[in-house]
């Protein structure tokens, strides 16, 4: 895989024989590839492989020259070196971290994943007064299907002349994605607009003013002397005695002009769009969605592995809570969650809060995720790089600051720019890794991992964030690394930049002596494990515990032996296995490696006997069958056959003591096993049964 590198002007102290040491490879140096040394691409295209160019600068130049080079049958991938380091302070320094950006480049694209397809025809509703709606529709009907639903007439009232399709009355739902919005309203008021000519005669006519240039009667002012009625003869669109009538009606895309929108979370459907009657990127981007498109289905979801309910009983609800698309919901019933593909951005927070894995990141998948990761990090240390601080960030807004920082180090003295150590990557959504990737990070030899967050995301997740870097820095210090090793920056624009930078100049952690050398798993419990093998395993502690905090997807259970009669319905309700009965004498055993800290159990149990403690075990007892409760078993008073145990016996026996069905015979029943209980019911002759009542 060819890899040119272009520093024009020599504005970066570049070292190509020590980046061509680190990637294997021969490399030249080029001044002016997009121009006098073309050449020199252009026979790199026509190899067939994939090509990898260090300038992001002349992107669109490239790719022109691509498509006038006969023969070019190669992808390109583009790498800044630049901004993200050769610009810096101590861009001298910065050899091995541009040797581990051009590995990264070297890798293979993430694997195809399955689809999400929206259609759209076009139909667009406009929601909002009608004055406004109409100079909406004005600047797309020439490429859209327009439907305007009228809130009033507005300022100016709508135009003489009826150019589109008018709806109006009261909204009850709105609810759908791009190519497939449904809207629910109420009709009542007595003017059709389907039959209205907008003659204005009725306007005239009434005499308390109740009807505007909407056409629509405010009830609150008439008085019911129905002048309106009578000049309406011919087309005869006014009917007061018209009863209320639900409707519903299907759209591509929504435009809404109200203050106060359909949608209030944070990631809106696509296909609807606020407009505030500026920002004329909007109805570029309306204007646009005709047709067929297509996005990555972001996750995977293994129902098996769900911690959301059991018994119709709720547990876990993480990934519902940190959902900003509302697309996941409960199906309780179906011990499970569903999640709409179509809704779902792809953020990827539901799989960074999920304690099991059963919701997990799909494009990229964990284990492409890691290699990116791996390969960054493992690059970086061969070439001799020292401390490195990986920079997660978004691909768009977290990319452009990174730039903007990159340039601004360039021009101000004061301005250090990104560190030689600090290795930036781009992610789709910052929200899609969490304490497995970030733990393996370090566990590779990361010194810190950071996060960049701009205006995209939405709070929910800067606070599932900060919550998993609290758990996995507790994991840390608890084994005696020294330092912060993870951390939020937070930017928006170039306001902010003077303060990123200061940040990025962040003293390193302590790693670890030794890199590890295993792969990042598909299944997010078995990578946590590997990772939390690795660091303790290099740590220098001792320690048996380490506390976490409340959002730790580690942790033990406390009992209270004394309340707990072993009834093991726990057990049923546990969807990692963490907790088993022993099927020789009554037992209740657990393994604190498979608890999740869902809680399923704790709200399952009925003596309220159970309580979530969340830490990390250091012994080899965290992975073993451990005891935590164990009773006498109850004998069958007849057969002599263990049957139960005796607290639940004898719980049941004072509980039942007082009711006037268990006296006598029936209350000794209660002390024998099934099949005895059976035997006495009818071989007792002192009882009435069924059969001899007439």
């Amino acid at each position: 895989m060819p890899t040119l590198i272009c520093d024009c002007n020599q504005t970066m102290p570049l070292q190509p024989r020590a980046l061509g040491t680190a990637l294997d490879e021969n490399l030249t140096l080029h001044s002016t590839l997009c121009r006098r040394e073309a050449g020199a691409f252009q026979k790199a295209i026509q190899s067939g492989d994939d090509v990898i160019v260090a300038c992001t600068q002349e992107t669109r130049l490239f790719a022109e020259l691509a498509q006038q080079t006969e023969g070019a049958t190669s992808v390109i991938k583009f790498v800044n070196i630049r901004e993200t380091g050769g610009w810096s302070k101590d861009a001298a320094q910065a050899s091995p971290k541009i040797a581990a950006l051009l590995a990264l480049a070297h890798l293979p694209d993430a694997e195809p994943v399955p689809t999400v397809t929206y259609k759209s025809a076009g139909r667009l509703l406009i929601i909002g007064p009608l004055d406004a709606a109409e100079r909406a529709a004005e600047l797309v009907s020439d490429a859209l299907d327009v439907t305007l639903f009228s809130l009033g007439a507005g300022s100016h009232g709508g135009l003489q002349e009826r150019r589109y399709p008018v709806l109006a009355g009261q909204i009850r739902q709105l609810t759908g994605w791009l190519g497939a919005f449904e809207l629910n309203w109420t009709r009542s008021n007595p003017i059709d607009l389907d039959l209205c000519t907008r003659c204005n005669a009725c306007l005239s006519a009434c005499p308390e003013g109740a009807i505007g240039f909407d056409y629509q009667i405010d009830m609150s002012l008439c008085q019911s002397h129905r002048a309106c009625v009578k000049v309406c003869g011919v087309a005869g669109a006014i009917d007061f005695s018209r009863e209320p009538e639900a409707l519903s009606e299907k759209f591509d895309l929504v435009l809404d002009l109200r203050s106060a929108p359909a949608f209030t979370q944070h990631a809106l459907p696509q296909g609807y769009f606020r407009w505030d009657g500026q920002d004329s990127r909007t109805l570029l981007q309306l204007r646009s969605l005709v047709g067929e498109f297509e996005k990555p289905k972001f996750f995977n979801y293994r129902q098996k592995l769900c911690a959301h309910s059991r018994n119709n009983t709720v547990g876990c609800s993480a990934c519902i809570d940190v959902c900003s698309a509302s697309a996941i919901s409960s199906e309780k019933n179906r011990q499970q969650i569903k999640v709409n593909p179509n809704l779902c951005v792809g953020c990827g927070a539901c799989t960074t809060v999920c304690p099991t894995g059963a919701i997990s990141y799909a494009y990229p998948r964990p284990a492409e995720q890691g290699a990116k990761i791996k390969t960054l990090l493992s690059t970086y240390a061969k070439a001799g790089g020292k401390h490195a601080a990986l920079l997660l960030h978004s691909q768009e807004a977290g990319t452009r600051l990174l730039g903007d920082l990159g340039r601004m180090a360039r021009l101000d003295p004061a301005i250090r720019g990104v560190p030689a150590r600090v290795m930036p990557l781009g992610l789709f959504h910052t929200a899609s890794t969490g304490l497995e990737l970030w733990l393996s990070s370090i566990a590779y030899g990361a010194s810190q991992v950071w996060v960049l967050m701009t205006a995209e995301e939405a709070p929910q997740y800067r606070e599932a964030l900060r919550e998993q870097m609290q758990v996995a820095q507790a994991i840390l210090t608890g084994l005696g690394y020294q330092g912060e090793h993870f951390r939020i920056f937070e930017a928006k624009d170039a306001r902010d930049l003077a303060g990123l930078d200061a940040q990025l100049q962040a003293a390193p952690a302590q790693g670890v002596a030794q890199a590890a050398g295993f792969a990042v798993q598909a299944d997010k419990r078995a990578t946590l494990e590997l990772a939390l093998d690795h660091l303790m395993l290099q740590s220098m502690v001792q320690a048996e515990l380490i506390a976490l905090p409340a959002a730790s997807p580690l942790g033990a259970l406390a009992i209270d032996k004394d309340a707990c009669t072993l009834c093991l319905s726990c057990v049923s309700a546990c969807p990692a296995s963490a907790l088993q009965d022993n099927a020789e004498r009554p037992q209740l055993r657990f393994i604190e490696k498979n608890c999740v800290q869902c809680g399923l159990c704790v709200t399952t149990c009925p003596e309220n006997a159970l309580a979530l403690v969340p830490q990390l075990r250091l012994t080899p007892q965290r992975k073993e069958a451990v005891v935590i409760n164990e009773m006498q078993p109850y004998a069958c008073i007849r057969c002599s056959k263990p049957f139960g145990t005796l607290k639940a016996i004898e719980s049941m026996l004072g509980k039942l003591a007082g009711h006037a069905m268990f006296q006598g015979a029936a209350a000794d029943r209660l002390k024998m096993c099934s099949d005895c209980r059976v035997i006495d019911i009818y071989s007792a002759d002192n009882e009435v049964k069924i059969g001899d009542i007439r």
